[in-house]
């Protein structure tokens, strides 16, 4: 499998429109001239993702009065994404790539290390889109525990 062409800063955000927990669409082109976190994870209510999502929540006032929204984006399925939501009290929007191709097209689905064995999947991504909806922090491979909390210093929140 070839190497997964990933983003940079500087580089334009791949525009997407995918359903969130609801069925609803949702695309990247609703937060323009709003700064935004699309961050990308494996698989909601397992351990990892379901810590990352929560500190997402935790910090999600800070974050928006800092002007920055949050979006995550995972290969599961609405219905899969509702029941997450309704279980972990998540107040941002979750969105469904189940034929990742915007997980493909931003660089957080293909090759990656796991235990030891180098596996295709989703790789966990975090990315700062700005107002002019250029990527302003590019984070792959990041850690689902303590990443909001190194993220919020990053960006001085």
């Amino acid at each position: 499998m070839p190497a997964t062409t990933r983003l940079s800063v500087g580089d334009r955000a791949p525009a997407f429109t995918l359903p969130d927990s609801q069925d609803k669409p949702v695309s990247l082109s609703d937060y323009a001239g709003r700064k935004v976190i699309v961050y990308f994870y494996p698989a909601a209510s397992t351990p990892g993702c379901t810590k990352q999502a929560c500190d997402f929540r935790d910090n999600l006032a800070e974050l928006e009065s800092a002007g920055i929204e949050v979006v995550g984006i995972s290969p599961d399925k609405p219905a899969k994404l509702a029941k997450f939501v309704e279980n972990e009290g998540l107040t941002f929007p979750l969105l469904s790539d189940p034929d990742k191709k915007v997980l493909t097209e931003w660089g957080a689905f293909g090759e990656k290390k796991m235990y030891g064995k180098t596996v295709t999947g989703v790789i966990r991504s975090t990315f700062l889109v700005g107002e002019d909806g250029t990527i302003e922090v590019a984070q792959y491979n990041v850690r689902a525990t303590g990443h909001v909390a190194k993220l919020r210093r990053d960006l001085s929140v």
